[in-house]
C-alpha cells in the first residue's frame, strides 16, 4: 500500500541556516540532506520530518526547475502565497521553544475560534509563515 502524503516544498536563500532553524525552533528532524559536492553551502534537496510528516526544501539557485516554476523566495516575491499548518499536541510549549530560539511569533498562542484547540503563527527567518495547532482536521469532531 502506498502511504498517502502531501509534502510542502520550500526554497531558501540560506538553506543550511533554514534547516538549523527549523530543527531547533520547530522540532523538525533531518531525514535526508543532499549538498552540492562543489559547494556544501548549497542544499540540492533536503527532507525534514516532524512526527509522521515531512517537508522538502532546497537552496534557491539558478537552474532549470527555478526557471520552469518561476520560483521565488518569500522575500523576493514580497509576500507569501501559502502557509504551512502542522498539527502538534501542545502549541503553548511549541511556541515557547520557537521563541526561545529567536523565532518571530506573529500571533498567539491563542484559542481557535469556531473549532477546538489552540494554535500560534510564526515566521521563519526567510519570511515563510507557519501555523502550529492542536486542531486536527482529520479527527472527527462533535
Amino acid at each position: 500500500m502506498v502511504r498517502p502524503a502531501l509534502i510542502p516544498c520550500l526554497r531558501y536563500k540560506d538553506a543550511p541556516a533554514a534547516i538549523d532553524f527549523l530543527c531547533r525552533a520547530f522540532g523538525f528532524k533531518e531525514h535526508a540532506v543532499y549538498r552540492d559536492e562543489a559547494d556544501p553551502r548549497i542544499v540540492v534537496h533536503a527532507q525534514l520530518t516532524l512526527h509522521d510528516n515531512m517537508i522538502m526544501l532546497g537552496s534557491d539557485r539558478p537552474n532549470e526547475t527555478t526557471d520552469l516554476y518561476r520560483w521565488k523566495t518569500v522575500k523576493e516575491a514580497g509576500c507569501i502565497t501559502m502557509c504551512v499548518y502542522a498539527v502538534i499536541d501542545d502549541p503553548d510549549a511549541h511556541a515557547a521553544q520557537a521563541k526561545a530560539v529567536g523565532a518571530h511569533i506573529l500571533r498567539g498562542p491563542y484559542d481557535n475560534q469556531g473549532y477546538p484547540g489552540r494554535a500560534y503563527d510564526v515566521v521563519d527567518p526567510e519570511g515563510n509563515v507557519w501555523s502550529f495547532g492542536s486542531y486536527d482536521p482529520f479527527a472527527t469532531h462533535a
